[in-house]
């Protein structure tokens, strides 16, 4: 098993190279397994693809049940795990801090912190006590005995803020306030992300499971963007599967889903048996 140290290296470096990387956002032990042996290098949990898991939304996860998940999701494979830890689960520098903090102590080798406040009527934290919450945030992670990558996230665009010159002026304060990569999800178009990654000096992820967006990693790699994450997509196509099954039983009394579903699972039990195989051979 991979030491949090390896972990960590491993995860840093895979944003030091001359391409981009894509990092699936798995909800459960099991999908973090199957992507695990389709190849890919690294994972993301998905906040929202989990809270579905739980039968709840976006949001209304506390920390301890995300602590819980994110302890399971690093003890499901070998590879670096990242976690989705939203605002940091408070409104303070200290509560980002801490959820750093708690996250390390759960074995992930990086994590995400928002400005989104949770609150519509004011969606967005102040730039200046965003800034504070992503260098406390930094400094915990700096802090650690291994290498920790701090993922600072600015909202705007979530928030229906499409403020380009907004976004930018947080992602370089949050560069400033020590964050290892910067992200602000909701961006698609080819022009605004490569505004962003001219703007900073920090490796930048984007967000690719968004409708509107249609860049492969290929034109985003040459745009300069790192890494490229997927967010709750791999748990909305898979829970748009569960519904069209569902509402075809429910509605038509008929269960043609099946014949595709068998086809599926010739794919999904080699995939676990592998992982099992592998997993006790180490």
């Amino acid at each position: 098993m991979a030491t949090q140290a390896e972990r960590g290296q491993r995860f840093r470096a895979l944003h030091e190279r001359d391409r981009a990387f894509i990092i699936p956002n798995p909800w459960d032990a099991g999908t973090a397994r199957m992507l695990a042996q389709l190849g890919f290098e690294a994972l993301a949990t998905t906040s929202a693809g989990y809270a579905f898991s739980r039968g709840t939304v976006d949001g209304a996860v506390g920390r301890d049940a995300m602590m819980a998940h994110v302890a399971e999701m690093v003890a499901s494979t070998e590879l670096p795990v990242s976690a989705d830890l939203e605002n940091g689960f408070g409104d303070s520098p200290e509560d980002a801090a801490e959820t750093i903090r708690m996250g390390a102590a759960h074995g992930l080798a990086g994590g995400s912190i928002e400005d989104a406040t949770g609150d519509e009527s004011d969606p967005i934290y102040t730039l200046e006590l965003a800034k504070e919450r992503i260098h406390a945030a930094a400094e915990t992670a700096r802090s650690l005995p291994f290498t920790f990558t701090l993922t600072a996230r600015a909202e705007n665009y979530l928030h229906g803020r499409p403020d380009l010159k907004g976004t930018i002026l947080r992602l370089q304060a949050y560069q400033e306030a020590g964050a290892d990569v910067l992200y602000a999800p909701g961006l698609t178009s080819k022009e605004e992300i490569a505004a962003v990654v001219q703007s900073v000096d920090r490796p930048v992820n984007v967000l690719a499971g968004m409708p509107a967006m249609r860049l492969s990693l290929a034109e985003l790699s040459a745009i300069g963007v790192k890494r490229v994450s997927t967010g709750s997509a791999l748990a909305r196509a898979a829970l748009g599967a569960f519904l069209l099954s569902a509402r075809e039983m429910g509605i038509h009394g008929t269960f043609g889903f099946v014949e595709g579903a068998a086809a599926n699972s010739r794919d999904v039990v080699p995939l676990l048996e592998a992982w099992h195989k592998s997993a006790h051979e180490k």
